[in-house]
């Protein structure tokens, strides 16, 4: 029960309607019981009530419904969130991990420009942590691992390699561009962008 409560299953949009967030059920109770957010009570693309806390509670818990138990019985979790006041689209940047690496450097080694399969990259640092490099966007790269293994602790100038062009760290896009549907919530799919 406490597992429903605290897993990212829903999402949040700003008073416009527009996908900003995710967030846990746990959170989607504390803004709902304050008058920060209502939830949306979703049956199909054709039916989106707004429902306050009040209402929310008297809901009744479908099948398909995730729910916690209080001591007024069973409450559905909620699985939108429609924040009252606030209308902006928050601006972000991708996490960085290799995932993010493989996205930006769209699955090429950076140094002999092959596509790489997922298990076929890795990170390289162009200036080796050995040497003082750090793990940010600029100093980060796809790369084989096989090329990876060649260069070492050397810069590529010293491993006799050549970047196809300079990492950068990615711009900040919408809120809405990152969000992803990781828990294959339905009712979420009209509001993300695809």
């Amino acid at each position: 029960m406490s597992e429903v409560l605290h897993k990212r299953t829903v999402l949040v949009l700003n008073k416009n309607w527009q996908a900003i967030d995710a967030t846990t059920p746990a959170m989607a109770f504390c803004q709902m019981a304050t008058d920060v957010a209502t939830a949306l009570d979703v049956h199909g693309l054709d039916a989106m009530v707004p429902t306050r806390w009040d209402q929310w509670l008297a809901l009744p818990v479908r099948e398909s419904d995730d729910m916690v138990m209080t001591v007024r019985g069973p409450v559905r979790a909620p699985t939108v969130l429609v924040s009252a006041n606030y209308a902006k689209v928050p601006m972000k940047r991708p996490k960085f991990s290799l995932r993010s690496i493989r996205i930006r450097d769209k699955n090429r080694c950076q140094y002999t420009g092959f596509t790489l399969a997922v298990d076929e990259g890795n990170i390289d640092h162009v200036l080796p942590k050995s040497r003082g490099g750090k793990t940010v966007w600029t100093n980060c790269v796809l790369a084989c691992r096989e090329i990876n293994s060649r260069k070492g602790d050397k810069t590529p100038e010293e491993a006799g390699l050549t970047l196809l062009r300079q990492p950068l760290t990615p711009k900040a896009v919408p809120a809405t561009l990152m969000l992803q549907n990781s828990y294959s919530v339905p009712e979420w799919e009209p509001f993300l962008v695809t």
